[in-house]
């Protein structure tokens, strides 16, 4: 499914962050959050690549994880025009091939909601963290009746030993690009110890 929908993923204004207020706001959004940097940071579920190139041009070291072969297809093209390096692989972002205790932050956005297991996800993104590393999710429940509540998301994060979870909502227009009337939220949790 995400292959045939990815020639056309960049079209919704927060996927491909083409306006330029658009792409500020998510910038404004994220960076203070991953801080400074260089931070380590894997994008899961990164989708054509638009965050991970957006992250790299800030001087992040990126890493992006996508099910779909056409979406990373599409996040090499992106990479390249812009210049930067992020390393991509195709693999399932639920549990991705990469090395345990390396990422300052975990990063999905839109991805939580789909998968079949998300506390087994989230227990995986987790082992990947340093241990003052943090998980950052932007979800929501949508006007289409699928997605997480902002409750449920927190839910799911503390039965996968995440801690001092953070809930922001993202009413923002500019962030998607067009007034919205569905939940969108941003949620961000330390590793914590288990």
């Amino acid at each position: 499914m995400w292959d045939f929908e990815a020639d056309s993923f960049d079209e919704a204004a927060d996927h491909g962050l083409g306006q330029e207020s658009t792409r500020r706001a998510w910038e404004d959004l994220l960076l203070p959050i991953v801080g400074s940097g260089p931070a380590r940071v894997a994008d899961l579920g990164c989708g054509t690549g638009t965050l991970s190139v957006m992250l790299a041009e800030h001087g992040h070291h990126v890493t992006g994880v996508d099910f779909s072969r056409r979406m990373i297809e599409l996040a090499r093209r992106k990479r390249a025009s812009a210049g930067v390096d992020v390393e991509l692989i195709c693999a399932d972002a639920s549990s991705p091939p990469l090395v345990d205790g390396q990422y300052d932050i975990v990063l999905s956005r839109h991805v939580l909601w789909a998968l079949p297991d998300p506390i087994g996800a989230l227990r995986r993104w987790r082992d990947l963290l340093r241990p003052d590393g943090i998980v950052v999710l932007v979800e929501g429940r949508w006007h289409t009746e699928v997605g997480l509540a902002s409750h449920e998301t927190s839910a799911l994060l503390g039965l996968a030993g995440f801690q001092d979870v953070e809930l922001r909502q993202l009413p923002d227009s500019a962030l998607w690009g067009r007034t919205i009337t569905d939940e969108r939220y941003l949620a961000v949790a330390g590793r914590g110890r288990l």
